[in-house]
């Protein structure tokens, strides 16, 4: 189909993009725009579907390949995209799980929608980065790395303007992004105030996600949630913050939001740091802080007080027991005997 043959409704949007794109302060001032301009500038692409080149179709093999790069994503996935799908079938929506790269991995839709879906390209092995089909959930949700809804004419294609897109990222144990969570919709007449419900579904199925290949990943360490009542609280609010502490009160792991929280490199490795350094500094009633506290006035209660004991029990020195029960405020409630 030429261009100056598309429906008049696909003609303006393609001419809005555009114009908005390189607008002189368009960007700047929209999340939207600022992608529309990415993709026109940056990745050269054209909102006019019939002159933009076609989103790479990963063969069977190339697929697989992706599949079992991600293995321990698409197994922790299974069950909650299987949730999240019950939640939202009955609503034309259907559920998509891509990689990092914006591969689509996996994904649940009724039959009777599979036709729209499929039309669009939004299937196993589609690349869905901005770079190939421009702004939309999954990729934009890459590129800008935070939880965001894309509603029908705000995607740069106009061949993609009948849909919306509900997307949450997902990142890895060791806080790298591993892929995007997409809920997206085949009913032309979805609401935003629709798409603002099913986006708290989405981000917290992401964080489920998160938390289980977090706890995966460290098996048999005591996994922490991390409290945080400041006013540094990451932006995702519902965010799954972590801790793995080691046998020795080693924190060696935490997930994204985590490391966000309590100052941490945001990913990759990172030297293990004494978890009561970490987690009580400043939070003396952080879950680890309770924790540390039952144990010391249990065992100062077995020794009838006898912190010298109680530290044996406890295999650790007297003198670092009264400076745990100073930090905890227990220094009064025993004698130092």
């Amino acid at each position: 189909m030429a261009y100056m043959s598309r429906p008049a409704e696909n003609r303006a949007h393609a001419d809005i993009v555009t114009a908005t794109a390189l607008s002189a302060n368009g960007p700047a001032r929209s999340p939207v725009a600022a992608s529309w301009w990415r993709s026109l500038v940056q990745h050269g692409l054209d909102p006019a579907s019939a002159r933009t080149r076609r989103a790479e179709t990963l063969s069977e093999l190339e697929l697989r390949q992706r599949i079992e790069k991600s293995d321990l994503l698409m197994h922790v996935a299974r069950a909650r995209l299987d949730h999240l799908y019950k939640c939202v079938s009955l609503s034309a929506c259907g559920v998509f799980l891509s990689d990092a790269d914006g591969v689509v991995l996996d994904a649940r839709w009724r039959s009777g929608d599979q036709s729209s879906f499929e039309s669009w390209g939004l299937r196993p092995g589609r690349s869905w980065s901005e770079a190939a089909v421009g702004t939309n959930g999954i990729g934009t949700c890459l590129a800008e790395e935070r939880p965001l809804i894309i509603h029908r004419d705000e995607h740069f294609l106009d061949r993609n303007i009948a849909m919306s897109c509900i997307d949450a990222p997902i990142y890895g144990a060791d806080g790298r992004l591993i892929g995007a969570l997409d809920i997206s919709s085949a009913r032309s007449d979805q609401t935003a105030s629709a798409n603002q419900l099913i986006a708290a579904l989405v981000r917290q199925a992401a964080r489920q996600i998160e938390a289980d290949c977090f706890r995966h990943d460290h098996s048999g360490q005591r996994i922490i949630l991390v409290d945080d009542d400041d006013d540094n609280e990451p932006a995702d609010g519902d965010a799954a913050a972590l801790v793995a502490v080691d046998e020795n009160d080693l924190v060696v792991g935490a997930t994204r939001a985590a490391r966000l929280t309590l100052g941490l490199v945001a990913a990759g490795h990172f030297s293990p740091v004494p978890a009561d350094d970490l987690l009580a500094k400043g939070a003396p009633e952080t879950g680890f802080a309770s924790a540390e506290r039952s144990a010391i006035l249990k065992a100062l209660a077995r020794r009838r007080g006898n912190a010298s004991r109680a530290a044996e029990d406890l295999g650790i020195g007297r003198a670092t027991l009264y400076r745990r029960m100073k930090r905890l405020g227990l220094q009064s409630r025993f004698e130092q005997n």
